[in-house]
């Protein structure tokens, strides 16, 4: 047979990812930077907005989080383009599966001698969630918190010895993170990013809390 004869089709697409198949935190992740922009774009109301959040991080399979955007333009379509990272400053995102901090109509906290993990969800809806950092133990340099408030309030508090940083809005509420940067290139890096409607979110150090011996818990931690 003459090969040349008969030029290679172009491989066709790969196929989506199969509706039973277990969600990622990527994948809960791309369906809430949809369900935000909508609600910023007036396409959700907030009481919507908050119920489907509220599903996404329910979602146990792909198949669960695609019905919650199906009526809703994708980043790159109609909506503003979608940013390239998920947060304003620092590196990439730590890999690894998220922690989920929800109150809705409730409270929920985390103190305390506890393992950071790279990536913590904190949603308050007509609830209040308190993350204080003082005495945990970082196991990465990097840690990203994506806080969400409506009618409700995060709260975290941070040793005063890291670096803080942040990125976020208030609509009819508050968004604050004191921007703190460590004088010890090796302190842990916090980075904060999310939203406020008619609600709170607060970022800043505890008074007289300090990381102690931070260079050889990050080596202990990190393998060096």
């Amino acid at each position: 047979m003459d090969l040349e004869k008969h030029p290679q089709q172009p491989a066709a697409p790969a196929p989506p990812a199969p509706a039973g198949i277990r969600a990622s935190d990527a994948d809960r992740d791309r369906i809430a930077d949809i369900l935000r922009e909508a609600m910023a774009e007036g396409r959700l109301t907030v009481e919507e907005h908050a119920e489907r959040v509220d599903a996404v991080y329910r979602a146990k399979t792909v198949g669960e989080l695609e019905p919650l955007v199906r009526d809703l333009p994708t980043p790159g379509g109609s909506t503003r383009p979608a940013s390239t990272t998920p947060y304003a400053h620092g590196p990439e995102a730590p890999a690894g599966p998220a922690d989920n901090l929800v109150a809705i109509f409730s409270s929920s906290t985390r103190k305390g001698r506890w393992r950071v993990g790279g990536r913590t969800n904190a949603f308050a809806l007509f609830g209040s969630v308190e993350i204080d950092l003082t005495e945990a133990l970082f196991s990465q340099r990097l840690t990203v918190i994506n806080a969400t408030s409506i009618f409700g309030s995060v709260e975290i508090k941070v040793p005063e010895n890291i670096s803080l940083r942040g990125s976020g809005t208030g609509v009819f509420g508050n968004f604050e993170v004191l921007t703190l940067e460590s004088a010890d290139p090796e302190a842990p890096v916090i980075v904060v990013n999310g939203y406020s409607v008619f609600g709170n979110v607060e970022a800043k150090p505890k008074r007289g809390k300090l990381i102690t011996d931070l260079h050889n818990q990050l080596r202990k931690h990190l393998g060096h």
